[in-house]
């Protein structure tokens, strides 16, 4: 499976399917990879309501999964009508659907959709494809970290120091994008770990050797961090510029 970035494991995915299977199957792959909020609808009535009330809410949707066969409301028929909702004229969506059939891709695509994954499909396929669509709608935020005694590029996973430029590991690239996402606040183990491994259990002692490497290179001096403090008993916390 693809690693996915820290700042897109936060997005909600709204997934309409009315084959239970399928919808057990798309989001078990979704909670493999990490994904925290995963929202899934059998009735594409539910799912329209859903939205209008988190959107009354002030919550955010950020990507919809949707089938397109489906009874009483197809899901062309669902986004059109999700379209409508204040706030999600441009939320971005991908159909899955056992119809490959050329008009119905155009007309998919006409109605906004980002893209169309025809059944059967490997979960490989369609974590690569949801991926591509989350990297082009949600860049990621603040690449650019003050620390204090260094700056971090999380574009290009470099450590820029008063003695030079050292480079991040892609493990280590994970764990700050995380704490940085979360700037001032506890992120749990059991959170950096699903990040990193998209798993929450038996790596406890490996992020915490992850850890300590990071501080050798963003810190002034390691063993007294001032940018990336342990919480005990809890986590960490990353304290920016």
């Amino acid at each position: 499976m693809p690693m996915v970035e820290p700042h897109l494991l936060s997005k909600h995915v709204v997934l309409v399917d009315d084959d239970p299977a399928l919808r057990e199957m798309v989001g078990a792959i979704f909670a493999q990879q990490g994904f925290r909020t995963v929202t899934a609808f059998a009735a594409p009535t539910d799912a329209l309501a859903y939205c209008r009330e988190a959107r009354s809410r002030g919550e955010e949707v950020h990507l919809l999964v949707l089938d397109v066969m489906m009874p009483l409301m197809n899901g062309l028929d669902l986004l059109e009508r999700i379209r409508l909702v204040p706030g999600m004229e441009k939320v971005p969506a991908v159909f899955l659907t056992a119809r490959d059939e050329p008009y119905d891709r155009i007309q998919g695509l006409g109605l906004g959709a980002d893209d169309y994954i025809a059944k059967p499909f490997l979960p490989q396929e369609l974590m690569l494809r949801v991926l591509a669509v989350l990297r082009r709608c949600y860049a990621q935020e603040s690449p650019e970290l003050d620390l204090g005694f260094c700056t971090v590029s999380l574009d290009t996973a470099e450590v820029t120091r008063p003695d030079g430029v050292v480079a991040l590991t892609a493990k280590e690239r994970a764990i700050l994008a995380t704490l940085a996402q979360n700037r001032g606040r506890i992120v749990t183990i059991d959170s950096l770990s699903l990040a990193c491994w998209g798993d929450s259990f038996g790596y406890e002692n490996s992020l915490m050797a992850h850890v300590r490497r990071l501080r050798e290179k963003i810190e002034r001096d390691p063993s007294a961090p001032e940018a990336l403090v342990t919480v005990r008993g809890l986590g960490y916390k990353l304290t920016l510029r």
